[in-house]
């Protein structure tokens, strides 16, 4: 979504390659092969040189078979590719026209490293010898020094990135909430996600019963006449056995968190959603004092998966969305009968394309969920959801509930409420702006989609929460986590 056209095009066209070779079981023969064939030389396209550009390219083919860069692997969903990262500037600290070359080389003299050294017309400071220490934009009388931040770095909400020795990013994992924000802020194309593509493949390949779900935010992210009708269809081509829209766990998880948030409320207790996996890891990671505030309810995506399993035991579960958390909530989280992959919309489109299948104009009548749980997608959605859910049930409550759109405002509600100073009585979290419809890995900009979704959601019967929910099974499973 924020990403060079470049950039999207070198990751699509990897895992398109990765994809079909999948599909015709010639993957371990011919990946090594991949770089060349996408890279044919004997002109660089966007490096230096096409053996730096093919090097990246192999790391991309790593990353697309779920592997990491290098045999280095930390176990983040959210990998730097470090072939890539090369190109970025190391120095954080860059001299400005501003500075006037004066006699005094206050910069050069407060260096203790001596990164900084005086030119021609005004101060250099040497990236291989900076130590970001800073003391040369203190010292300067000019303010001609500027402090930047990578976009890598600066798009991060818990500063979770730093550099190694040789001016690579590196991920501190027990920081990362797997926000994905990163990825698609990188111009060079540096940071990346696992896929599950490989796994998906051998998956549909091997008979068994595999599903897909489709996140709430699929609705308006290709166009008026793409509706979820027109991703059934094309699943079924595929080879999935079935397709199911996981607005229907909106329903599922708000009837399960208006229980909790009414029995909470009696008692005082304040408490988060739990829907939004890099929330999730915020709490645990940066707030660990707060886990017993998180709701033990599911997410719609677990829930509309233990469902299915409920119904088919033999049932491989794939979830397909704009999120990269979601990829660490599948592999990380534990919860049981979770779904087995998570697919981005650039993966799932790349194992289309490797069967030349296309998502086709269909009419907008198929609906599996109400309008409260297609609107778990947008920030406020949950608290909708929960709302109606309450008011359904006639156990309404007088809640106030702070809706946290975006990491920054999360970090915010939550710092009040570890200091108990959270005048609301409950905290919606998302963790992308907007929502899930603001997710990294979107295939619009939200604002681009948010006329066609809204127009696709007009459409949907008035069914309540309650009422869909009649029509399924609630009963063989369970929705919470414990």
């Amino acid at each position: 979504m924020y990403a060079d056209e470049g950039v999207i095009k070198i990751k699509h066209e990897v895992l398109r390659e990765v994809a079909k070779l999948a599909f015709e079981d010639r993957l371990e023969d011919e990946r090594d092969f991949i770089p060349e064939r996408l890279i044919p030389g004997p002109r660089a396209q966007f490096r230096c040189c096409i053996y730096k550009e093919r090097e990246i390219i192999r790391q991309r083919v790593r990353l697309a078979e779920g592997k990491a860069p290098t045999e280095e692997d930390s176990g983040n969903i959210i990998q730097v590719i470090p072939s890539a990262c090369e190109d970025c500037p190391i120095s954080s600290y860059v001299v400005t026209d501003n500075c006037q070359n004066c006699l005094g080389k206050a910069c050069v003299n407060a260096c203790p490293f001596g990164a900084c050294e005086p030119g021609l017309h005004r101060s250099y400071i040497d990236p291989a010898k900076c130590k970001e220490c800073g003391k040369c934009a203190q010292a300067c009388p000019y303010h001609a020094i500027a402090a930047l931040k990578r976009p890598c770095k600066f798009a991060c909400p818990v500063d979770a990135i730093t550099y190694d020795e040789n001016g690579i990013s590196v991920i501190d994992d027990e920081k990362c909430i797997r926000c994905g924000l990163c990825i698609h802020r990188c111009p060079f194309g540096a940071i990346g996600s696992k896929t599950f593509i490989v796994d998906v493949i051998k998956a549909l390949k091997s008979g068994k019963p595999v599903y897909a779900m489709a996140a709430p935010a699929t609705e308006g992210q290709f166009g008026e006449n793409i509706t979820m009708a027109s991703w059934k269809k094309a699943m079924k081509k595929l080879g999935f056995k079935d397709f199911y829209e996981v607005g229907l766990g909106g329903d599922m998880t708000a009837a399960a968190e208006a229980e909790e948030w009414a029995e909470a409320y009696k008692e005082g207790k304040k408490m988060t959603t739990s829907c939004c996996p890099a929330f999730v890891n915020m709490i645990r990671k940066h707030f660990p004092e707060l886990e017993d505030n998180i709701s033990t309810a599911i997410s719609p995506m677990a829930a509309v998966s233990r469902w299915i399993k409920a119904k088919d035991p033999e049932a491989i579960c794939v979830f397909i969305g704009p999120c990269i958390s979601k990829k660490s909530e599948a592999k990380e989280f534990g919860i049981e009968g979770n779904a087995d992959y998570v697919l981005a919309y650039s993966e799932i489109r790349a194992i289309m394309a490797a069967k030349n299948i296309e998502l086709e104009p269909c009419d907008n009548d198929y609906q599996e969920s109400s309008v409260y749980g297609k609107r778990f997608a947008n920030s406020g959605g949950v608290t909708a959801a929960v709302v109606q859910s309450l008011k359904e049930s006639e156990d309404e409550i007088d809640a106030k509930v702070c809706i946290a759109n975006g990491a920054a405002e999360c970090k915010k509600a939550l710092l009040l409420l570890k200091m108990n100073r959270l005048p609301e009585d409950f905290i919606e979290g998302m963790a992308c702006e907007g929502g899930c419809v603001g997710g990294p890995s979107s295939f619009q900009d939200q604002n681009k989609a948010k006329r066609t979704r809204d127009a696709m959601i007009s459409e949907a019967d008035g069914r309540e929460i309650h009422e869909n929910l009649s029509s399924y099974d609630m009963a063989s499973f369970s929705m919470h986590r414990h």
